[in-house]
């Protein structure tokens, strides 16, 4: 009798037999009403107690992050000796990735035009301005796409710089041709290597979940979330409305699938985001699940979702535009329609401009208020519940990720219809996952 055979026994056993995204649901749910209630009973202090084991879970699954995105970035390039595809694929995810951006930042203007979240808010609890933050000039950012000392770059966790370093270097293995093969069998094999320790960091993904949600719970509560619940509301309504009709819509016109089989695959790394905030720190999920649970070939997604983890911000563009009505309406302040194209523009062009810089979304908002002349102190009152909006618009981000590596696999012809049609979920359990090879 083998190893899979044999029938987990005890509520262990049933636990460790569990597929990863129904632990981590599970972990989700109780963690939140955990939290809730020591905030409740005065005991938040045991909220703080638990979250190191979720600081231990995010500093793991960031300690990927630089390697992971070399080196899977480097294969993708090394799979892709057509320079022709290379551009192709280049061309459509970019495309793809800021016409989502400009949909998300309108969606999240029309639910703040329609919500009026600002309305009845007293913007005197702001105590003092907000200097906006100084975004880098377009100049700027193409001159520091190139890495004056790419090992700088990584110790300093450059995405951007790295990205640009991995694909030059993966170009040049492939024009090095056969002299460059032992090279190419050492990123081979090391990619393995960093996949298989992805599947070690994954698997404790319930109990770092279940920590982080016992912290944001137990520290905000309820109480403190009601004076701002139209905005939490608009901004996790657009998400959804997001994720539904843009993505479910890309999925089902563009890639002729079954988006509701989308849905389920993503389902993994999309709680995973929710709670960790971090798109580059779940990119080792989103890689794991869009190659087993969508079917996008290992060439398609190294490069597709490491760049999206980085560029890829429809969720913060989506609260961009949320947020700024909300300023606007709590100030009195009336918006002309030159003002709504600004705001679409700046903040699509913001998500490329802030990429990799961190608290890029409080930059993005800060950047986005001051094209239009609103009040920066409204930042001030929106960072107070940042957290929790953080968590709706990273996992949108990372759906949308893994939605356009869904569509470009399918556009070059790539996709592996039966994984993708097959209804799983991270198609094995917890401990299979890191057995097998």
């Amino acid at each position: 009798m083998t190893e899979d055979t044999v029938k987990p026994r005890g509520l262990w056993g049933r636990w460790r037999g569990m597929m990863l995204w129904k632990q981590i649901f599970i972990a989700l749910a109780l963690g939140a009403a955990l939290g809730i209630a020591l905030n409740q009973t005065g005991h938040a202090d045991i909220a703080l107690a638990i979250k190191p084991i979720g600081t231990m879970f995010v500093n793991a699954i960031k300690m990927l992050i630089v390697p992971l995105i070399f080196v899977s970035l480097v294969v993708g390039m090394m799979s892709m000796q057509d320079l022709g595809k290379m551009g192709r694929v280049g061309l459509k995810t970019v495309v793809l990735y800021l016409f989502t951006t400009a949909i998300a930042i309108t969606i999240g203007l029309a639910l703040g035009i329609l919500l009026q979240p600002g309305a009845g808010i007293d913007m005197s609890a702001a105590a003092s301005a907000v200097e906006a933050e100084a975004a880098p000039s377009v100049v700027q950012i193409i001159v520091d796409l190139i890495p004056t000392n790419p090992i700088a770059a990584a110790v300093d966790g450059n995405v951007l710089q790295i990205i640009v370093f991995a694909i030059l270097f993966g170009i040049a293995i492939n024009l090095a041709g056969e002299k460059a093969a032992p090279v190419r069998d050492f990123f081979e094999s090391l990619s393995e290597v960093i996949y298989k320790l992805t599947a070690i960091v994954i698997a404790f993904a319930p109990y770092g979940v279940f920590a982080l949600m016992v912290w944001v719970a137990g520290s905000y509560g309820i109480d403190m979330l009601l004076p701002l619940g139209k905005v939490i509301f608009a901004v996790y309504l657009g998400c959804v409305i997001h994720a539904l009709l843009v993505y479910g819509g890309m999925v089902r016109l563009l890639a002729r699938l079954n988006p509701l089989r989308f849905f389920q695959g993503v389902f993994e790394p999309a709680m995973v985001a929710f709670t960790s905030t971090s798109s580059s720190g779940t990119l080792a999920v989103s890689m794991t699940a869009a190659e087993k649970n969508l079917g996008v070939p290992r060439g398609i997604s190294s490069f597709v979702l490491p760049l999206g983890a980085t560029i890829n911000m429809d969720g913060t563009a989506l609260y961009q535009g949320v947020c700024a009505l909300f300023v606007a309406q709590a100030f009195g302040i009336d918006l002309s329609g030159t003002d709504y194209l600004t705001i679409i523009l700046t903040a699509t062009l913001a998500s490329i401009g802030t990429a990799g810089v961190p608290g890029a979304g409080v930059i993005m908002l800060s950047l986005v208020l001051a094209s239009v002349g609103l009040p920066l102190e409204g930042v001030a009152v929106i960072a107070g519940i940042d957290r929790i909006l953080d968590m709706a618009r990273t996992a949108l981000n990372v759906t949308g990720d893994c939605a356009v590596a869904v569509v470009v696999a399918k556009s070059e012809g790539e996709l592996d219809q039966q994984a993708y049609d097959t209804p799983h979920v991270m198609d094995s359990p917890t401990l299979k996952a890191l057995r097998q090879d």
